[in-house]
Formats: structure tokens, sequence, C-alpha cells
């Protein structure tokens, strides 16, 4: 075998969602399909990883044998319209690959270090959704090792579901898997468990599996030429109402932008929720002081808004466009009418605009909107050293449609003030995913907090959404019965044929997705 192979390290034993009691039989570095055919050929259990970046314990080895993508990183093909790539290629160097051709991936997550084969395994969504969608929409081929050792080379649009199953050729035979009869949220990011739709295609069966069904070991992608001129902007606002209705008004802007091509529409990407805690934390920790950030004391909700430009955009005609965007005479254009809307809402003078080419504070405005989830994490370690060690990360990541936003971020804010709880809520606002987060004081907090999140589950699924929006379900037991409340029994027990029938001796990421002991 030419993969590498050895003992785990401590730095495998865990995922970012630090899960605890990860141990393993060993670790193996794959350099090639026939090496991955036999390390799953040679154990009786295999967790594939990619980056660990998880947040649900899905990369956190129980036992298993580990295998790590980090020396599959070959790109294999790339064009303007695609590019094909080994499962350990980071999204930060898959879009440096692009960028040599003029292209780029539009769904990439909000952390680039994950890798292709994790993205594709969680069908992983991020910021820019409302745009781009997630990255299911961009997969265009994969190849999978299966549990025996089959090799699928799937292309989208050539095996699709006949009469309820899936017809899967294996070193056993042709497998016909049962396609699931429940009903999938409609919205766009939905990372619960396995795909299902009565003529779905084969290769969404992978997507979004978590490792439980096949492998990952290539994967295309379509991608976009060049890639738009992005410009941001920093928007205080006096209320949750006022964010949602300006949101609102952004969202069906862009809407329409994309539906007429207008030159003249504002374009907007993404839009990112901050609320009045995660403002404080930002203080506390004096990240508004090191990005230099000013909002005013007033400020309920912070906004930040990704707006795309054509290239041919000239950053000196815009600086004027935005100087005269309240005049009579102001030139119709993106800047304008994104000025125009602010100031409709009383948000114009507070607000910072960052315009294309000026990367240096653009990151900044992104580094202050991450320095939130990370100052969370933060107290969430502190605590767990200084007050009681089985404290936890305690926190949702939930979808709704857009407009049931406003009654489910009362539903977060009841939720966790009935039960005297510290806690930030922040996200994705454009697609409706947001993260509402526990700051514990004590172990009762998590306790409390988590009955809070499965509360939250039922009411998202009753607003028609999903209550795993983005980080998948893993070994995490508060979101695998998250999943059972959103498909019942029935749906646990359907998704457990899929992987009997692909699976039968429950060899691939054991653990993941159903608990244990529930072949």
């Amino acid at each position: 075998m030419t993969a590498d192979s050895r003992l785990p390290t401590d730095d495998f034993l865990e995922d970012a969602a630090h899960f605890p009691g990860g141990h393993a039989a060993g670790i193996v570095f794959p350099r090639t399909i026939d090496d991955v055919i036999r390390a799953i050929e040679g154990t009786h259990s295999i967790l594939p990883i990619g980056a660990q970046s998880s947040l649900t314990g899905g990369a956190t080895p129980m036992g298993e044998l580990i295998l790590g993508s980090s020396r599959m990183t070959d790109v294999l093909r790339v064009s303007k319209q695609s590019i094909t790539v080994q499962p350990g290629l980071t999204v930060a160097a898959i879009q440096e690959r692009l960028a040599g051709e003029g292209a780029w991936f539009p769904p990439a997550p909000t952390f680039t270090g994950a890798t292709a084969g994790g993205i594709v395994a969680t069908n992983a969504a991020g910021a820019a959704t409302f745009k781009y969608g997630s990255t299911r929409d961009w997969v265009a081929a994969l190849t999978v090792v299966l549990a025996d050792g089959t090799v699928l080379e799937i292309e989208r649009g050539r095996h699709r579901a006949i009469n309820g199953y899936l017809g899967v050729p294996t070193r056993r035979g042709l497998v016909e898997v049962p396609v699931p009869t429940y009903r999938m949220p409609i919205v766009p990011k939905r990372s619960a468990g396995y795909h299902a739709a009565p003529d779905m295609d084969l290769i969404d069966l992978f997507i979004g599996s978590e490792g439980t069904l096949g492998v990952i070991v290539s994967v295309t992608f379509k991608v976009l030429a060049a890639p738009p001129l992005l410009a941001w902007a920093l928007v205080p606002c006096t209320s949750e109402a006022q964010a949602f209705a300006v949101a609102l008004e952004l969202r069906d802007a862009a809407v329409t932008t994309w539906r007429t091509q207008d030159p003249r529409g504002i374009d907007v990407a993404a839009i990112e929720h901050m609320d009045r805690r995660s403002i404080e934390v930002l203080r506390e920790d004096g990240a508004d002081r090191r990005y230099n950030i000013t909002l005013p004391p007033s400020t309920e909700v912070a906004l930040l808004v990704q707006l795309d430009f054509p290239r041919d955009l000239v950053t000196e005609t815009a600086l004027d466009q935005v100087a005269d965007a309240l005049s009579d005479t102001a030139t119709d254009s993106p800047l304008v009418r994104f000025c125009r809307l602010l100031y409709k809402f009383g948000m114009l003078g507070d607000t910072e605009l960052v315009l294309p080419g000026n990367r240096r504070r653009a990151d900044d405005l992104v580094a202050v909107r991450e320095a939130v989830p990370a100052g969370v994490n933060q107290r969430v370690g502190r605590a767990k050293r200084e007050i009681d060690a089985r404290i936890e990360k305690t926190a949702a990541d939930m979808i709704v449609p857009f407009t049931q936003m406003p009654e489910m971020m009362a539903v977060y804010h009841r939720g966790f003030q009935s039960r005297g709880l510290d806690y930030a809520v922040w996200g994705h606002l454009s697609d409706g995913n947001v993260h509402p987060n526990v700051i514990p004081r004590s172990f009762a907090d998590v306790q409390k907090g988590k009955d809070a999140i499965l509360e939250f589950g039922r009411e998202v699924a009753r607003l028609g959404g999903c209550p795993l929006a983005e980080h998948g379900v893993g070994r995490n037991p508060v979101k695998q019965e998250l999943l059972r409340q959103l498909y019942g029994d029935e749906g646990i027990d359907q998704m457990r044929a899929i992987k009997r029938a692909l699976d039968p001796d429950w060899k691939l990421a054991p653990g993941v997705i159903f608990a244990l002991g529930t072949k």
C-alpha cells in the first residue's frame, strides 16, 4: 500500500465540535482510489475525515480506523465550466486554482479550510446560499467507494429512481435502494439525513450522507467564470423589526435584479445578522476596537450585506455615485439604489460602505462577523475549564422560510429567556438560517439549552423549516433527536433501510446520523 499509516495523534481524536471520548484504531492517509479500497476492505469500521471542521462530532472517531484525505489533494481536471478534484483539496485551494482560469466556485462555505469531500458529505452551505444555493446544486459528478469496495462513478442526470428504488451496481450485484417517502422541508439549506424525492438522482443520495454510505474519492463541481466584484455594508439597525424590514426589501430587490437582468439593479449575495448580545461580545472582547468598528449605542442588530457588482465597475466612478446618491441628478446605478433604500429606512448615515478594491477593509468587516462565534466559543471553553468540565457548546443551526423569521426569532428569545439563559443569535439572515447559541454559566444552563433547542426544532418544523440546516447531524445526540422529530421514527427507519442496503455491516462512519446499535 502506498498510503501512509500510523497511530493517530490527539489532533485527530476530535473535530471542531470537541465531541468527547474520541479514540481510534489507527489512521491511514490514502493517495489513490486503490488505497481507499484496501483500507475499507482491511478493517471492520472506518471513518472518513476531511479538515475535521465538523460542528456535530461527525468527524470524531469512536474506535474506527480513520481515513484521512489530506494526501488526496490533486486537481484532476479544470476549465471555466468545471473542476474535478480529489476529496482532500480545500475550498481555498480550489478557489486559488480556479482563479488561474478566470473562474470561481460560488457556494463556498464560510470556512475555506473545509475540504471538497467534506462539503459534499455534509451538503455544506454558507452566507451566500441566498444567491448561489448549497453545495448540492453545484455537484456535477462523484466517484465513490462503497463499503464492499465497489467504485461508483456517478454523473448527475444519468441514474434516477424508478418505482421508488435506486438501482446501485455493486460487487454483490444490483442493489435496489428504497427511496424514502418522507417530505423534505422546502428551504434552501438542508443537512438533515438522506435526501429524498420520488424520482431522485443517485448522486443526491451521497451528497449530505456524512460518509455513512460511501467514501468520496473525487468530485466534479460546476463553476462560474469571472467572479463578481464585491462591496460590503455594515448596517446598524435600531430593532429586529427594522432589520427584518430592510432585509426583506433587499432580498426582493435582488430577486428582481436576477429575474430581469437589470444592470442597474441591487444584487445582494448575502445578509449576515448579529443580535445585540453578539455586538456586546464584540465590545467585551475588543473586536470592535481591533477592527475600528463604530456602532451607535442604540444598535440592536447589525447587518453585514454582501453586494455583487459586474467586473467593469469603476471604483472612482462608484465613489462619485455614492456621494451624489441622494441628489436629483444622480445617475441610476446599483450603488445609488442601495444608498437610497438605506436612506428610506433612516440607516444610511450610520452605515459603513466598503467599495470593491478595498480588500483590507472588507476583510475587517468579515473578521468582525467571525469574531462573534469565536468569542462565544471562547466563553464556552472558559466555562468548561473554570466552572464545570461537563459544559459544552450548546447551539442550533436552523432555517425557516424568510417570511417566518420574525416569528421564529421571537421563539428563540422566549425559549432562552424563559429558562434564564444568556445567549446570542447570529447567522445568515438572507436565507432564514441563524445560529442560536447558549453562553453557559453552569452545567444546568447546558441542560436547559438542550431542552430549548428541542423546542425550537418543533417550532421550526411547524413553520415549514428545517432544524438541521448546514452543519449536519453527526454524533450529536440533540441533533439526532432533532432529525427524529423532523421525520418521525418511520423516517429514521427508512434511512436505516438505505444504510443496510449499501452498508449491511455498518462499516462506514458507524454512529454518525444514527446512534450505535440501531442497525
